[in-house]
């Protein structure tokens, strides 16, 4: 596709300097820009780039020009990431939805399908589904009796969603992410570890995504809740009876155990792990790799394992890279210390 500078303006209200009619057949990084395509600079750090990219339309903030005049055509806005955003979904749109049933896809009778619903080859619906209408569901899925699916929801390749289970509108769920899988709930009894069912399920809010590989298991009595607006990264374990929030994100490989609540607006990081029965804030920030093992206020910001305050964890942290420095020194104070109580006896 071809568009000029002029109408990608249109799609973000930019204001234009340079040429309007330039060309764009494609979109470049920053870094890697190439004649006729469009990039867009949003930060500080890529302002030299407004120069020197080849790119030959930039999308750039207003706060980020300092002339009149540029070598190449210049979309003016307020936010530059904002637009290219906006741009991009408008991109996606145009590439067209996929409607009907394909063949092998296999329906129980009872089940409800909505208008303009895709559903791929050997995916297996089962009895008393709703699917909303306009939901994308692309082959090889599964998905369980009494599921609901909301409204123009995407379900990609090998997704499974167990009995009873709740996804609500506008909902994107990666490949081979589980939905409804049973709760890590076992009895030790003299014969062993005996199996507690779990007779719950999950619910996932509107305008929630989940990456691929994930893991959210239903509730052993009770739902699983994921709440409106979250996003999940991809490989992450929630486990039975959690209940998160609104626009939570967290990061790859993040877990967490039964039964903890979180509340709205936290950012949890990478490969950190939360214990069961806690509540977690509402705009909680927790750093990478951390190890939440109590309760938190609104507005904490956790580092490490145990987690504590971030400044504190810092601060303590330049005193452990100087660990062994310091006991060296303490070992030979202790010795001199030593010494000069040998002499004084003496």
């Amino acid at each position: 596709m071809e568009f000029t500078a002029s109408q990608i303006a249109s799609f973000v209200n930019g204001k234009i300097i340079g040429d309007e009619n330039a060309v764009i057949t494609g979109v470049s990084p920053i870094e890697s820009g190439e004649n006729g395509h469009l990039s867009f600079v949003a930060q500080e750090r890529f302002a030299d780039f407004i120069e020197s990219s080849k790119c030959s339309v930039l999308i750039v903030s207003e706060k980020l020009l300092t002339k009149k005049d540029y070598s190449k055509t210049i979309i003016v806005v307020e936010d530059a990431y904002l637009s290219f955003q906006i741009l991009m979904n408008l991109y996606k749109e145009m590439q067209g939805r996929k409607s009907g049933i394909e063949d092998g896809a296999v329906f129980h009778e009872t089940s409800v399908v909505g208008e303009n619903v895709y559903v791929g080859a050997f995916t297996c619906v089962s009895e008393k589904v709703k699917i909303g209408d306009e939901t994308q569901i692309y082959p090889h899925v599964y998905i369980g009796k009494n599921v609901k699916i909301g409204k123009n929801c995407v379900l990609y390749s090998g997704v499974r969603i167990y009995d009873y289970c709740v996804i609500g509108d506008n909902c994107i769920i990666h490949s081979n992410t589980v939905i409804g899988s049973d709760g890590f709930g076992f009895q030790l009894t003299k014969e062993g570890y005996q199996k507690i069912p779990q007779l719950g399920n999950v619910v996932v809010e509107d305008n929630v995504e989940i990456g691929s590989n994930c893991s959210i298991d239903r509730g052993t009595i009770g739902s699983t809740i994921i709440g409106k607006g979250t996003k999940i990264d991809n490989l992450i374990q929630i486990a039975h009876n959690v209940k998160i929030g609104t626009n939570n994100v967290i990061a790859a490989q993040a877990g967490i155990a039964g039964s903890t609540v979180i509340g709205d607006w936290n950012m949890i990081g990478g490969q950190a792990g939360i214990v069961g029965h806690i509540q977690i804030g509402n705009q909680v920030k927790i750093q990478a790799q951390s190890g939440v093992n109590s309760s938190t206020k609104d507005g904490d910001i956790l580092y490490g394992s145990p987690a504590i305050s971030a400044s504190d964890y810092r601060r303590n942290y330049v005193h452990f890279r100087n660990f062994t420095e310091i006991v060296s020194k303490m070992n030979e104070m202790a010795a001199r210390i030593k010494e000069l109580e040998n002499n004084s006896k003496d």
